[in-house]
């Protein structure tokens, strides 16, 4: 079992608030939209990669905000009511949003514009975009359109999560005299929110429309003999967690397919509305979600911004976009080698996106291939619903090989996917297994047994990141292909918890939880308070998505206060306060925000000399420490070891571009430039590829 935690109380003055840091970092995101260093097209992907962002938000966090207060749950370790989270949360959010429609309405759309990218708005459509929009909207929309008109026999429809509607206002009678003075028009998902027009009618390269825009413009045909008043877009988002009770479930995918097909209908936590709603339409719809107030925002423009996401792939225009590059291969890798081979003669690292996933690839094709591979066994977190690893799983298993995979079914918002690879893998005669319950499995790890001779012998991947080949190319991740025996022997005792009963064996070499992994990340940090406190050198470097557990940040602090140097570079959640005098003069934050997500996890504890490195795919968040099955792994190679430091660490505190450094006062500023131009990203993406992307002009230092 895993160990009992004791319940300690912390002061809140220690604590940044999860979602105020997790809306700062949407912040910084924003600050990508708004950097005129940044490639036209791919600031209108930072601005819609912040309304996804918000999508989830509201979803998962805002969500759990409300159920907080309906339980009348206490306040957490920032001392923040749910009750005055809330409050803080959606101030934060309305102000955020206003700034995003600001920075899209008054500098991105006139921007696109001026390079022949445009979007028509209808009060200034030509009569020839006239007629083009009404046969577009006659032959493709109004057909699969179901207006709905509300009365005692059509009550307020069924709304889909972060659907397209349309509220109308009606005047008049219709044939069959009812007046309700209302409707609701649902926009189906299968029509394009974003219209392109021929480009002989619109004079530019890339003339689009919004399907809103359409449907605006010919709203009356759906209410003949009727008049319409006044037709506002909205949008509402609902609690997507799903609630699976272990007690009460004996097949966990047949659970979770049920709630699936209900996560669409959870309970309203936002309403979002075009600017021009009328008040009583806007009170009438919060009465519908049983909103309040603050749940509402009134936006001007379009109520999705996420659905400009596409158009950067439909235009082709590379001046206005990143610079292309072709990941390498790492030099351990010759084509003409051997696989296993590489992998026996030395540790190999695979630095993604600057370098290919393409090997992890090629070794389960390998496994699949090789008569000699007689085992396969994988976790599966993310992997997308078209993935090319899990084809080669399948083949491993209709060829024979003795394959098992640890399948999370529980990984938020891939459930579906999951299941449905669940269901071909076990068709070909595979193993599949979803975990241990209420525990999810989040490591990721590839083991394969092969015979050598008289012996079997192990090759193992561990990464930071998911088996999804589309993310590594947009996510910096480590992975490490090794022959380690002890390594392997680890990693199979791994699997045979997952898969089996029975008491946790001792690992050799990994840190595992939800047992050992904060247990010995504590130690880490206290060995190194030791170390200072004797007059020896004290250093940690910590490299993550998020900081949040308490006892973890506690110990952060006790160090700091013995002269232990600390820096953490934090991408997105940082509950830690540094440079506080007193507690954490000794600890420097900062946040890296870049054309790619940084995603990889990287614990350095200087441990007298001994360097001591490891890689994870877990941060430093209790759930993961506790709520979830992980790894952290150790850097055995040297190379491999000086390869880490240099090209996962070194670079990010030296970023002087896109690094954001997190104050006393809970601020971050981003940091500018004097004379020479450091970005992380850029440098491995020359180092690693050879492709020079800079150097950009500098600009000027922005506080968030």
């Amino acid at each position: 079992m895993p160990p009992t935690r004791a319940h300690r109380i912390y002061s809140p003055d220690h604590f940044i608030n999860r979602e105020l840091s997790l809306l700062q970092f949407q912040r910084r995101v924003l600050a990508q939209a708004a950097d005129p260093n940044v490639p036209l097209l791919e600031r209108l992907r930072f601005l819609c990669i912040v309304s996804s962002n918000l999508d989830e938000f509201f979803e998962v966090r805002v969500a759990s905000i409300k159920e907080q207060m309906l339980s009348g749950a206490k306040a957490g370790a920032d001392g923040l009511s749910p009750a005055r989270l809330n409050e803080l949360v959606s101030k934060e959010v309305h102000d955020l949003i206003t700034e995003q429609y600001a920075l899209l309405n008054d500098t991105l759309l006139p921007a696109l514009a001026a390079e022949g990218i445009v979007f028509l708005r209808r009060n200034a459509w030509t009569e020839e975009q006239h007629q083009w929009a009404r046969d577009y909207f006659t032959r493709e929309v109004m057909p699969v359109l179901t207006p709905i008109g509300l009365d005692q026999a059509h009550p307020f429809p069924r709304v889909l999560n972060k659907s397209l509607n349309f509220a109308v206002e009606l005047e008049g009678r219709d044939a069959f005299g009812r007046d309700s003075g209302a409707a609701i028009v649902q926009a189906p998902r299968a029509l394009p929110r974003v219209i392109r027009l021929p480009k002989e009618l619109t004079g530019v390269d890339y003339g689009f429309v919004f399907l809103s825009s359409l449907l605006h413009a010919h709203v009356g045909d759906l209410f003949e003999g009727m008049t319409v008043q006044g037709c506002y877009q909205f949008r509402v988002t609902r609690n997507s967690e799903m609630d699976v009770d272990e007690s009460e479930i004996k097949d966990l995918r047949a659970a979770l397919k049920g709630e699936l097909q209900q996560r669409h209908f959870g309970d309203a936590v936002r309403l979002e509305v075009a600017d021009n709603c009328s008040d009583s339409m806007a009170s009438f719809l919060v009465q519908q979600f049983g909103l309040a107030p603050q749940d509402v925002y009134r936006v001007p423009g379009i109520v999705n911004p996420v659905r400009l996401n596409q158009v950067p792939d439909w235009v082709d225009r590379p001046d206005l976009k990143y610079p292309p590059f072709q990941p390498v291969r790492p030099k351990g890798l010759d084509k003409r080698e051997n696989i296993f081979a590489a992998m026996r003669h030395q540790d190999i690292l695979l630095h993604h996106p600057f370098q290919s996933f393409e090997p992890v690839i090629e070794l389960l094709k390998a496994a699949a291939d090789d008569p000699d591979v007689v085992a396969v066994k994988m976790t599966v977190y993310r992997t997308g619903t078209d993935s090319v690893l899990m084809e080669h799983l399948l083949r491993a298993a209709q060829k024979g090989k003795e394959v098992t995979v640890v399948l999370e079914l529980m990984a938020r918002f891939d459930e579906e996917a999951n299941i449905s690879w669940a269901s071909r893998l076990e068709e070909v005669g595979a193993h599949v297994v979803y975990g241990v319950f209420g525990y999810k499995t989040h490591a990721k790890l590839l083991l394969l047994v092969r015979r050598e001779g008289q012996h079997l012998k192990r090759y193992v991947h561990l990464g930071t990141g998911n088996y999804h080949p589309r993310t590594t190319r947009f996510y910096t991740d480590f992975g490490l292909l090794t022959a380690n025996e002890e390594i392997g022997a680890d990693v199979a005792e791994v699997f045979k918890q997952l898969t089996g009963l029975g008491q946790a064996g001792k690992l050799r070499h990994l840190w595992q939880a939800p047992f050992t992994l904060q247990p010995n990340v504590v130690q880490g940090i206290k060995n190194e308070t030791e170390a200072a406190r004797a007059g020896r050198k004290g250093r940690i470097i910590l490299k993550v998505n998020a900081l949040l557990e308490p006892e973890v940040i506690e110990a952060l602090y006790e160090a700091s206060q013995a002269g232990v140097e600390i820096d953490i570079i934090a991408r997105s959640l940082c509950a830690l306060k540094p440079g506080v005098p007193g507690l954490s003069e000794n600890i420097r934050v900062r946040s890296i925000v870049g054309r790619f997500l940084e995603h990889h996890r990287i614990f350095y504890f200087y441990a007298d000399g001994a360097e001591k490195l490891y890689l994870s795919s877990a941060d430093w968040m209790e759930r993961n420490f506790f709520r979830r099955i992980e790894i952290a792994f150790p850097i055995l190679d040297p190379q491999v070891h000086r390869r880490v430091i240099k090209e996962g660490l070194r670079p990010y505190l030296g970023d002087n571009c896109q690094a954001w450094e997190l104050d006393a006062e809970n601020r971050y500023k981003r940091k500018s430039p004097r004379l020479t131009r450091r970005a992380a990203q850029e440098i491995l993406l020359q180092d690693l590829t050879g492709q020079l992307v800079g150097p950009l002009p500098l600009h000027p230092e922005t506080p968030a």
